[in-house]
């Protein structure tokens, strides 16, 4: 491989753009917490409700199942709406990390993200933002099933990243970080996207 590879050149260019991104945090149970408060929030109201939870000393899974109900609904509720489906999601978590406190069994988004910020593991979680700007980049292709597509997604991206746990923390965040403020799935913001020239989806758009 090249000293930069164009995967990189382009998070490069992506990480001017944005400028640093917040990393998700490397505790396993806290990484669950922030990714439940993530779901349908902000930055900013997932990070509050996050500091309240830690205010009320709830971020350990004995913690928050001990935590007095009101005021865990409360700080969870800092996140934003649909607070019945976080605090589900969080009952559910909860139990899951009381029985194996490491590394729980996991949905395969979830637990790619936990072996990449949690454990050290080279490997590249692909949810749909992830797989959406890969595909339209031109690495990987839509497949049956989304696993499928994930795989081919992964397999690319795998040849041109330097094999380490940070290479692939940063490919995470800023590729699933554009796909939500930039590569939209209706409607992307191709003229102002910093990948425009390295992009064969967001050119065809341009010339429609």
């Amino acid at each position: 491989m090249c000293a930069v590879s164009t995967l990189e050149g382009l998070l490069n260019k992506l990480a001017t753009f944005y400028g640093a991104l917040p990393t998700p945090p490397r505790d396993p149970f806290t990484l669950f917490v922030w990714e439940v408060l993530s779901v349908h929030s902000t930055p900013y109201k997932r990070d509050a409700a996050l500091a309240a939870l830690k205010r009320i000393r709830a971020l350990t899974p004995d913690a928050m199942w001990r935590a007095p109900q009101k005021k865990l609904e409360q700080a969870v509720g800092l996140a934003g709406p649909y607070n019945e489906q976080r605090l589900r999601a969080l009952r559910t978590g909860v139990d899951m990390f009381r029985r194996s406190p490491r590394l729980p069994e996991m949905g395969e988004g979830g637990a790619y993200r936990m072996l990449l910020f949690a454990a050290d593991h080279p490997v590249l979680p692909v949810d749909a933002r992830v797989s959406r700007v890969a595909r339209r980049l031109g690495f990987g292709d839509q497949q049956g099933s989304f696993t499928k597509t994930a795989r081919s997604v992964r397999e690319a991206i795998a040849k041109q990243l330097r094999g380490s746990p940070d290479a692939y923390r940063h490919a995470f965040l800023y590729l699933a970080h554009h796909g939500g403020a930039t590569c939209t799935e209706g409607d992307p913001h191709c003229a102002v996207c910093p990948l425009l020239e390295n992009c064969p989806e967001g050119k065809k758009r341009q010339h429609v």
